[in-house]
């Protein structure tokens, strides 16, 4: 998301080299064909991409165009500047760590300390709008949120709109991803330092890290290499990026950076030199739900075993720009991936891409056999999700579970078949499905969301 101006500091150290040593040329090209493969789509304007591994920078590169109607090329260089969309929540996160850091914030002290907000009798600890657990609705799903988008008016008009919402679930029942929480963050952030948001995240953040090329988006202020953002319209048109006054995406996505500067950032933040030790641990560790179901979103960062792999992960996108950022700790591998379009084809796939062409294939754990009674587990399974209703159905074959979404129109999808995992456990890709037979739950953890589904019909 995003919101208003600013200027980087002259206090602004000179950016290091990212890197010292050059990757092998067979490798370069690899990650280099990925990437051209990925801007060959119609409706893919332009993409930088960075891949870097401890001090050695393996690729660093732009492909397509920033800027389709003068035909102007992507930057080779890495230097265009993009809004990375809610990849800013890690950089929230950390504000917000520092802060309680310095004993300016409470993790577990309810918000409405900090920021006028009627919680109606509940306690919305500050540490539930970082993992959204807060139950609170997230403005970007409600109705008015469009009409709200190209109008100038104080944050506080959000802030009583989203108020006036009753609460999606009770605080830490479950996990659906919600910008509001984010919003507030940023509320709170300005409350308690006394300087405002992107002069905040200026000082503490890409000061120390180094991002001389980071900044608060802005729809209107000229700004030199900074990439012009679409939007698809179908399978091979894009039109310009849909009109999104900065004020609201704001704490939740309001940053404009670079791959190089993301690199920096990953540096930075993952390797000690932003967050004290233990502000850095509760910034990676997920939370458990109140009922102690584990999550895998952090603050701002997901974090998950992808394979035989750590992965520090987000994502963002926003009114012409989709990203990805991604962080192997145990490999310092950083994989960025910046796309001046929206639409299906977006930078998360390439992302997976490069990183699996740099490591190898992933490792998959063997599959155990199914021993359990599958009959239990099927029907009819439904919730709340991110801004609409989630019904699955859950159908057995054999000894293969396969599951179809109940779509808008009320058509089923296609079945895909589940992995299982063991236990009452199945995925698919990335995201987990665990079954409560006795209580006739489904519980669906797709990392940046944890949905619990009731079954409604056998």
């Amino acid at each position: 998301m995003v919101a208003p101006l600013f200027f980087l500091a002259a206090a602004v150290p000179a950016a290091a080299p990212v890197a010292a040593q050059v990757a092998a040329p067979a490798l370069e090209e690899t990650l280099d064909s990925l990437a051209r493969a990925h801007v060959d789509s119609p409706i893919v304007p332009g993409v930088s991409v960075a891949v870097v591994r401890g001090d050695e920078v393996i690729l660093q590169r732009g492909y397509g165009w920033v800027d389709l109607e003068w035909d102007v090329a992507t930057p080779t260089d890495g230097h265009a500047s993009y809004e990375i969309g809610s990849v800013t929540k890690q950089f929230t996160a950390a504000a917000v760590l520092l802060l309680a850091e310095e004993g300016r914030i409470d993790l577990e002290a309810s918000f409405d300390r900090y920021i006028d907000y009627d919680l109606r009798g509940r306690e919305v600890s500050v540490r539930r709008l970082l993992d959204h657990t807060s139950g609170i609705r997230g403005y970007t799903e409600l109705p008015f949120f469009g009409e709200l988008t190209p109008l100038d008016l104080p944050r506080d008009t959000l802030v009583r709109l989203v108020e006036a919402e009753p609460f999606q679930f009770e605080p830490g029942e479950a996990l659906i991803y919600n910008n509001s929480g984010y919003f507030f963050l940023g509320l709170i952030i300005e409350a308690v330092s006394g300087l405002s948001y992107e002069d905040f995240v200026r000082e503490r953040l890409f000061a120390p890290a180094g991002m001389v090329d980071s900044y608060y988006c802005s729809e209107a202020r000229v700004r030199s290499r900074r990439a012009h953002g679409y939007d698809a319209i179908g399978p091979d048109e894009v039109i310009r990026a849909r009109y999104l006054d900065h004020t609201w995406p704001y704490a939740a996505g309001s940053l404009c950076s670079t791959v190089e500067d993301l690199v920096r950032w990953n540096r930075a933040v993952h390797e000690g030199e932003i967050l004290s030790p233990a502000s850095y641990r509760s910034l990676i560790t997920a939370e458990p739900l109140n009922d102690g179901t584990p999550t895998r979103y952090a603050k701002g960062i997901s974090v998950f075993v992808d394979g035989d792999r750590r992965v520090l992960s987000h994502g963002g996108g926003i009114n012409g720009f989709l990203s990805s950022l991604d962080y192997y700790p145990d490999e310092r591998l950083s994989v960025v991936v910046l796309q001046n379009g929206t639409g299906p084809v977006g930078p998360g796939e390439l992302a997976d891409q490069l990183a699996e062409a740099v490591l190898g294939p992933r490792v998959e754990s063997v599959e155990p056999a199914v021993t359990r009674d599958l009959s239990r587990i099927t029907g009819e399974f439904t919730g709340e999700g991110r801004g609409a209703t989630v019904s699955l159905v859950i159908e057995a074959e054999g000894r293969d579970l396969t599951l179809r979404r109940i779509q808008g129109d009320g058509s089923l999808s296609e079945p895909s078949t589940l992995r299982y995992r063991g236990g009452w456990v199945w995925e698919e890709g990335r995201t987990t499905y665990t079954f409560a037979p006795e209580a006739g739950r489904l519980d669906v953890d797709a990392i940046s969301g944890l949905y619990r589904l009731r079954r409604t019909g056998g």
